[in-house]
Parts: structure tokens; C-alpha cells; sequence
């Protein structure tokens, strides 16, 4: 166990709140940060577990029952929710540990959960981006498209297994620099890179370049080109997706840029600007909000990309009534009889003159 003469000559006091990429280095007191870690943290991220969980989970379900064929919508929504689960997974250990203020789950369930949150955390954004441009050379490149519709099936395999090996190879450093150590009695899992390198600062780059700016950018080109033409087209339903495409952008605008932008103050940090203990206690305190509001996109990613859709809300009711017939059964024989017929009693009755 290292005396407090070395840790005080290393000038490594680190919070007892859990950041993947990394601590600052300071000596600061962030009691207040810890304290308010615990009393919150692990009932924010149990949220975010429970619903993305169940949103998640019915999406892998219903793609998996219903969907045989591997279009490559079909099959970026998948991995796009399998993404999102295995982030999801490493949400209890981390709700845990801020709860303890320490890692009780051994070295390799340390490197284990950094996997699985780095790996979600990437494939997530990549797949994201995939189903943008999938989007893109449909809609703006239709011809092109249908020639190669033969080849669709097992170039989207190969393009899903590209995208894994690419958020695996990010993740990497992460995942081998993650450690357990005992410090002030107490275990910490965290990613410690070696000193006197610029590891921390390019994971810090890396994350902005990789995790907004170039999925903002792929998706305001995509659907800058795709909205003009569904624009063109005489369909009721163009409105409705033109509609869907900006909340796209909006929503993952929204969610991403507060966690990216703590994240570039923490790298002006790290060269030594606004160098202070109050900047220090400030950019902890902001990183555990805004990474509480950049989770919680992963809830969101169902509602979006799965529910809205008319074909895949139809197939969710379908489960439903699979699952439930007593109540769903009932309600979607009346939401199936309204929408056809209109001849409900209830309806007959609210629209007879008093």
C-alpha cells in the first residue's frame, strides 16, 4: 500500500466517483461531489437500467421473432439495440460502486465492465451512423441501391462485424489500462494511463471527434439530402418522416454536446488551463450530470428508432396481445375494428347529437 509521503510526492487524489476515462489529478477535496455520487447516482442509472432494459430488450426480442430476412435497417436497428445493452449492463457495477464509494468486484470484472460499457458506448454511436447512411444511399441513391439489392444481405453482415472490430479497436485502451487499486483503504477500478504520455489527452479528443462531431456531421449531410427529396414526393407520410429525421438530430444534439463539451474542458484541464480547485470540483460535479443525460439516449434510442415506425409499433402490439391477450387482445381488436370500420358503439354514442 503506498504511504501517504508517496501519494502526496505523486499528486494523485482521486474523487471517489468513478469516471471511465479517467480522474483528475489534484489535490482538491471533492467530498461534496462524492457525497452527492452516492446519494444520487445509483438511483439515476437504476432508471436509465430498468427502462432501457425493457425498451432495449423488446426490440432484440420482436427483431428476432418476426424479422427473418437481414436488410441492413433491420439488422443496424438490432445491433443498434444490442449496443445499447451491453452499456446497459455495466450501469448496476457502476451504480454500485459509486453507491460504496469502492469496487468490490475483483480486477477482471473491472476489465470485463469497461469492456462492456466502452463496447456498447462506441456501437452504439457507429451504428447510429451506419443506419444514417443506410438511409442516405437509399433514399438519395435509390438506383444504386436496387443493383446491388442482391448483395444487401451479406454485405450488411460483413458491414455489423466491421463496425464491432472498429468499437473494439477504440476500446482497447481502455480496456487494458483499466485497473484496481488500493488507495486510502479502499479499492478503485479506473483507466490509468501511463504517465508522461498523451494516452489521457487523445482518449479525450477521441471521444469528441468519434462520439459527436463526426456522427453530427454524417448526420446533418444524410438527412440535409434525404429531406428535400421525400419533400418532392406526393405522400401523406413525408411529413411524419421529415419530422422523425430532425428529432433524430435534435435529440442526439441535445443528449451528446453537454457531455462532450465537459469533456473538452477537462482536456483544457489536463494542459493546464483553468487549473483551479473550483474548476476542479465544478467540471466533477457537471460530469456526472451530463453523463447521466447522455446515458439516458440509450432509453430514447427505441422510442425513435423502433416505436415510431408504423411496421414495427404494429409487430410490438403483436407481442403484446401474444403475451397479454386478456387486456391487449381486447384493445387491439377495438384499435383494428376503429381503424377499418369506425362502427364502434362507444363512437356511435359520442357523436349522436344531445
Amino acid at each position: 500500500m503506498a504511504t501517504m509521503d508517496s501519494s502526496i510526492t505523486t499528486t494523485e487524489n482521486y474523487s471517489a466517483y468513478y469516471n471511465i476515462f479517467g480522474n483528475l489529478f489534484s489535490d482538491c477535496n471533492n467530498t461534496s461531489v462524492t457525497a452527492f455520487s452516492q446519494a444520487f447516482l445509483p438511483s439515476l442509472y437504476s432508471i436509465i437500467f430498468i427502462v432501457g432494459l425493457a425498451g432495449n430488450g423488446l426490440v432484440v426480442f420482436v427483431l428476432l421473432k418476426y424479422h427473418k430476412t437481414s436488410n441492413m435497417s433491420d439488422l443496424c436497428l438490432f445491433n443498434l439495440a444490442v449496443s445499447d445493452l451491453l452499456f446497459l449492463i455495466s450501469l448496476p457495477f457502476w451504480a454500485h460502486y459509486a453507491a460504496i464509494s469502492e469496487w468490490t468486484f475483483g480486477s477482471f470484472m473491472c476489465h470485463s465492465v469497461t469492456a462492456l460499457y466502452m463496447l456498447g458506448f462506441y456501437g452504439s454511436i457507429f451504428f447510429m451512423i451506419l443506419m444514417t447512411v443506410d438511409r442516405y444511399a437509399v433514399i438519395v441513391h435509390t438506383y444504386k441501391s436496387l443493383l446491388s439489392k442482391h448483395r444487401s444481405a451479406r454485405a450488411s453482415i460483413v458491414l455489423s462485424l466491421f463496425i464491432w472490430a472498429l468499437s473494439l479497436g477504440v476500446s482497447l485502451p481502455a480496456i487494458i489500462f483499466s485497473q484496481v487499486k488500493n488507495e486510502s483503504s479502499a479499492w478503485k477500478c479506473r483507466v490509468e494511463y501511463p504517465q508522461a504520455t498523451m494516452w489521457k489527452l487523445v482518449s479525450y479528443i477521441e471521444l469528441n471527434i468519434l462520439g459527436l462531431i463526426i456522427p453530427l456531421l454524417v448526420m446533418v449531410f444524410c438527412y440535409s439530402r434525404i429531406i428535400p427529396i421525400l419533400m418532392t414526393m406526393k405522400s401523406q407520410k413525408k411529413h411524419k418522416a421529415v419530422k422523425l429525421m430532425l428529432i433524430l438530430v435534435i435529440v442526439f444534439f441535445l443528449f451528446w454536446t453537454p457531455y462532450n463539451i465537459v469533456i473538452f474542458l477537462k482536456f483544457l484541464y489536463q494542459l493546464g488551463y483553468m487549473n483551479t480547485c473550483l474548476w476542479d470540483q465544478d467540471l466533477n460535479m457537471a460530469m456526472q450530470w451530463v453523463e447521466t443525460i447522455a446515458f439516458s439516449h440509450c432509453c430514447l434510442n427505441p422510442i425513435i428508432y423502433a416505436f415510431v415506425g408504423e411496421k414495427f409499433r404494429n409487430l410490438f402490439l403483436k407481442v403484446l396481445k401474444e403475451w397479454f391477450p386478456l387486456c391487449f387482445g381486447h384493445c387491439t381488436t377495438i384499435e383494428s375494428e376503429f381503424s377499418e370500420r369506425m362502427t364502434s358503439t362507444v363512437l356511435c354514442k359520442s357523436i349522436q347529437p344531445s
